[in-house]
């Protein structure tokens, strides 16, 4: 059996790879690493419990897995706050917000409804290191060993929301610049076309929560910051999590953007850590393009950490060009945002994330944020009185094919000189007017092959042939 945790917390079917027994095997083992690890004794100390805040996106699953997560926490010995349905990163943040020793995220992020997963917080909000989630996996094969409740503590108590969603959105809101400092909105004694008033008035916007965790926050955000919003994917029923809608299925959003002649649009996946988003003419912006925008805003106030972002191997080669005519250094990384997160924070940088929308805006949140990423790229709109594509237009997209070359042999791949030599011939006839990216998948028989060319055909051909090579190594 492989790694139960993959890069973003434990994964699988709700019911059958991930149950209630393993979701409550897990709370104790986490809580069981907090006794030993000496966070028992410290909250003691300091004359309380150690203490948990528990959310969920609105899977049907989500109930009964919290269920489980709950009652394995208090029994032993940890207090809980039942967050309820909320995004992600609103958990990361009132782990550090509320001083919580441990968050606990319920979800499935993209997948459909029938996945659910489990991501876990430790102190200040960040997701736990490598080595943490080892020991708790370590601790699942440890039979008699799970705490049965704190020495001289009791039981947990267990208690509900009450105005922890409140300080989240406080916080998002006081994220963007005041009125009047050089980069602030200078937008919140303007009207918008409701009437409202706040940093995004005038702007009318389209915002897709996939039916998921965000449809109770990010329209009213929206409106709270002062736009006209028209909510889509906002009825979540628990089984039509990012059904046909969200960032993953942006035509409903594009459709509607232009039905509605709005400025923009915004669409997040099911527990709101994404944000891509949609011009006025009905066109993706992706998260490369969204960095863009926020990296020279930033930069233009003298706010962009290092003059430096963070990205994936898998950012637009248009991406960093137009970064390096602005005078920002790009670090790259393997794919995956706790990878993006290591080096922000090892570079002391504040901006980094992927082109699929996860958006890490470090001196506001611990993990990528969909909403406060929306709120700054809408601001930023407000604050330069310029449409969505013009801001865009920093950078030039380059075609880009993307190839999943499935049930190949990954290792016998990786030794081929074949397909080595094709990598070096498709880069030698590229000439640096491309990029090319063979690499191995994390989490299935698959090699994945990305292509880049100022011509999407030429970029197609040569795909073709790296994938034929990658064929016939295997």
């Amino acid at each position: 059996m492989g790694r139960l945790f993959g890069t973003d917390g434990v994964r699988g079917v709700a019911g059958d790879d991930l149950t209630a027994r393993l979701a409550m095997d897990l709370a104790v083992a986490a809580a069981e690493m907090l006794h030993d690890n000496g966070t028992f004794h410290s909250a003691r100390t300091a004359g309380r419990r150690p203490f948990a805040v528990v959310g969920r996106d609105p899977r049907a699953s989500g109930e009964f897995l919290e269920s489980a997560v709950v009652a394995g926490l208090a029994g032993a010995g940890v207090d809980v706050l039942r967050l309820g349905v909320i995004p992600t990163p609103a958990v990361a943040f009132l782990t550090a917000n509320l001083g919580a020793d441990l968050g606990v995220m319920l979800s499935a992020s993209h997948n459909p409804a029938q996945d659910n997963g489990i991501k876990l917080f430790g102190r200040g909000g960040f997701k736990l290191p490598d080595a943490a989630e080892d020991e708790i996996e370590a601790r699942l094969g440890r039979p008699g060993s799970a705490v049965t409740g704190a020495p001289g503590g009791g039981f947990g108590r267990v208690s509900d929301n009450g105005g922890a969603l409140e300080r989240y959105l406080a916080h998002l809101l006081g994220s963007l610049p005041a009125p009047g400092q050089s980069g602030g909105t200078g937008q919140s004694g303007g009207t918008g076309p409701a009437g409202g008033t706040g940093p995004l008035a005038g702007l009318r916007v389209v915002v897709d929560c996939a039916h998921g965790a965000a449809s109770t926050v990010a329209p009213p955000l929206l409106r709270r910051a002062g736009a006209d919003v028209i909510a889509i994917g906002a009825e979540p029923d628990g089984e039509n999590i990012n059904a046909g809608c969200g960032s993953t299925h942006m035509e409903a959003l594009r459709a509607a953007v232009v039905e509605h002649g709005a400025d923009a649009g915004i669409a997040h996946d099911g527990d709101a850590d994404r944000c891509l988003a949609v011009d006025a003419g009905g066109q993706v912006i992706d998260g490369d393009q969204i960095m863009a925008v926020l990296a020279l805003g930033l930069k233009a106030r003298g706010r962009l950490a290092g003059d430096t972002i963070v990205a994936t191997v898998m950012s637009n080669l248009g991406f960093r060009i137009a970064m390096q005519q602005a005078g920002v250094t790009v670090i790259e990384t393997a794919v995956g945002d706790r990878y993006v997160l290591e080096a922000m924070r090892e570079g002391s940088f504040n901006l980094g994330g992927e082109q699929s929308g996860h958006i890490i805006m470090l001196e506001h949140a611990t993990t990528g944020d969909g909403i406060l990423t929306a709120l700054h790229l809408l601001a930023a709109m407000a604050r330069e009185h310029t449409s969505l594509a013009d801001l865009a237009g920093v950078m030039t997209r380059y075609p880009q094919v993307l190839v999943n070359v499935a049930g190949v042999d990954k290792t016998r791949v990786a030794a081929s000189g074949e397909v080595a030599a094709q990598v070096a011939a498709v880069e030698a006839e590229l000439n640096g007017s491309g990029r090319v990216l063979v690499r191995p998948s994390g989490t299935e028989p698959a090699v994945r092959v990305m292509v880049e060319a100022v011509d999407p055909e030429q970029a197609r051909h040569l795909a073709d042939r790296l994938v034929s090579a990658i064929r016939s190594a295997s």
